[in-house]
């Protein structure tokens, strides 16, 4: 039986699914440098939507 193996997302080393309780990271170290780079705003989803604009003031409620 072969063992997969992939990159670590946060320092790109060799690491394995099988038996890691970090996975997809290497480490306890890695998994916690990318939370806190989401914390940080590091990472962020974009918004695409626009923004609503101002409604006009009613003249007649002044």
């Amino acid at each position: 039986m072969s063992t997969a193996f992939f990159k670590c997302p946060t320092c790109k080393k060799r690491t394995e699914k099988d038996g890691n309780p970090f996975f997809p990271f290497c480490s306890e170290r890695c998994r916690l440098a990318d939370l806190g780079k989401w914390l940080d705003g590091a990472y962020a989803i974009p918004d695409t939507q626009t923004p609503p604009s101002p409604e006009e003031p009613d003249p007649e409620n002044n």
